[in-house]
């Protein structure tokens, strides 16, 4: 989902409004996929906000922008008060989805989610079959489960897209993914690029190289032409600078007519327009970059979203380091600070599966010479 164009870009401080909140309602979950913060532990965790601090949070979103809200997890609908949430928020006018892994999904949860305010859910698929999307998921029958879950949603009539995390395994099948999500009537496809972070540390095998990298986002641009379905790339900032090359060469102007809501967006918007919420009230700029930002239990969000350290220096690209801070794309593709972090240990470091080289750096340009 995208956020709204007509919220204004900036609150009365100079802050940027913040578009989209990624809030993990609890870390509790039924699968344990390879990639995910989450494990297996279908009871909640030491620290879960409580029903009444979470409406206090719920509370103080309009105070930053009419953002987005993806009720996320671990799994969502493991959280007892799921519904009296999303109704709460829905309530203030905010748009609600939600990103449950389909699994749990019964005929009356997809109606309650619906009925409570959710517009969209989410359903990651990261493989054309069972087998192998049941071996990323890390649960015999999670592939199944998640096929029964659409059906129910497609049932109550709640639209829903897939995602999908690239890794060197699945890229080779990226043509029988997305005529799977075709013949399910999703209503977009999200690739995320992996970010080998907590246990997805263990699959830095599966990264795929910068020059693969660069490869799936222009097959992604390609790709686009030739289907209605709303395509997105996400933690892949870059796709943002290739966008607008490729756009350049084929002299279509980059707007809303002819890219939809990419062409208002940035890449990495961690910090800039975006930042998850964890279960126990931690802010970070994303659910891979376990910076802490700030805690809602002792510190209001707004305060949070406007004033936080890391958040500072995401919003000025003098602080980035490397090509990253004079590359001539920096407003619209960022990097991705988790995965400069994680292969750096360094939030500002260059982005580390970029081959794009900025004018700035080429030999004879470095003083502004063509």
């Amino acid at each position: 989902m995208s956020a709204g164009s007509h919220v204004p870009r900036t609150l009365e401080d100079g802050s940027p409004v913040c578009r989209l909140i990624a809030w993990e309602v609890t870390r509790s979950c039924n699968l344990a996929c390879r990639h995910c913060r989450a494990e297996a532990h279908p009871e909640p965790y030491p620290g879960e906000l409580s029903t009444e601090e979470a409406l206090k949070l719920i509370a103080s979103f309009p105070k930053v922008g009419r953002p987005i809200v993806i009720f996320t997890g671990g799994e969502p609908t493991l959280r007892a008060d799921l519904f009296e949430l999303i109704s709460a928020t829905h309530k203030l006018g905010l748009t609600c989805a939600c990103a449950p892994n389909g699994t749990r999904l019964t005929p009356e949860m997809a109606h309650g989610l619906k009925d409570a305010g959710v517009e969209r859910c989410s359903i990651s698929i990261d493989g054309a079959d069972a087998s192998s999307h049941d071996a990323f998921r890390g649960v015999p029958g999670a592939f199944a489960g998640a096929m029964r879950g659409i059906s129910y949603l497609k049932e109550a009539g709640l639209p829903f897209q897939i995602n999908t995390t690239v890794t060197r395994n699945n890229l080779s099948h990226f043509h029988e993914i997305f005529s799977l999500c075709e013949r399910l009537g999703a209503e977009a496809w999200h690739i995320f690029l992996l970010v080998p972070m907590g246990r997805a540390a263990g699959l830095r095998d599966q990264v795929i190289t910068a020059q693969e990298y660069e490869d799936v986002l222009h097959w992604l641009y390609d790709f686009r032409k030739t289907t209605s379905m709303h395509l997105k790339a996400t933690c892949a900032p870059h796709y943002y600078r290739i966008m607008r090359q490729r756009a350049h060469e084929e002299g279509v102007e980059v707007s809303l007519d002819n890219f939809g809501m990419d062409a208002m967006t940035r890449g990495c918007l961690g910090g800039t327009g975006f930042c998850f919420i964890s279960h126990t009230g931690q802010v970070q700029p994303c659910g891979y970059l376990e910076l802490d930002c700030g805690q809602v239990r002792e510190t209001p969000f707004p305060e949070i979203w406007r004033k936080s350290a890391y958040f500072q220096d995401f919003r000025n690209q003098s602080r980035y380091q490397g090509k990253c801070g004079v590359c001539e794309y920096h407003r619209f593709c960022g990097g991705c600070r988790a995965r400069a972090y994680s292969m750096s240990g360094n939030h500002l470091a260059p982005e580390p599966l970029c081959t794009y080289l900025p004018k700035k750096l080429r030999p004879g340009e470095a003083h502004g010479r063509s």
